[in-house]
């Protein structure tokens, strides 16, 4: 899969859709360059109708900085970045707090996703943790779990569609 800078993206959505998923990081250290067109400011119309906006900007040539939803009375916040895990390109994000200050009281702090961005596009799709399980004591049994369903059409959950505003 050669996507890798359309996964940061959907990780970022990910987040809309429930808690963390994880207590384990898959990679410590940033090595991929970030992808500069996951970039900006993204929106999407939600099925009732609402919008929902997706801010990534850049921390510097390997990291993104995440606030989801943007504009919203509490916004959350992640740091993410890409990493290759047995030829799929991921993205992982920690979520580290929000705009009231609060930051997170456990350990499960990480999610993981691929995106695809086509134009203006940004389509987004997170590990799906009902699949692969979310109890991992290191990042070798969690990335085992994800590697042994890597064909299973419900890796991922539903995707999320958001354009470039």
């Amino acid at each position: 899969m050669n996507n890798f800078p359309n996964i940061f993206l959907v990780t970022l959505a990910a987040i809309v859709l429930t808690a963390c998923d994880f207590t384990v990081s898959l990679s410590e250290k940033p090595e991929m360059r970030i992808d500069k067109n996951a970039t900006g400011l993204w929106q999407r119309t939600k099925p009732d109708g609402d919008t929902e906006s997706l801010l990534i900007l850049p921390l510097d040539e390997y990291e993104y900085f995440i606030s989801w939803p943007e504009g919203a009375k509490t916004e959350l916040y992640a740091r993410a970045h890409l990493f290759e895990l047995t030829g799929m390109t991921l993205v992982q994000l920690q979520w580290f707090g929000n705009s009231d200050g609060d930051i997170p009281d456990d350990d499960r702090n990480y999610q993981y996703a691929d995106y695809t961005i086509k134009a203006t596009t940004l389509t987004i799709r997170l590990l799906n943790a009902d699949i692969i399980g979310r109890d991992f004591h290191s990042a070798d049994e969690l990335a085992q779990a994800i590697v042994a369903e890597r064909d299973n059409p419900e890796l991922y959950r539903d995707a999320l569609t958001f354009r470039k505003m």
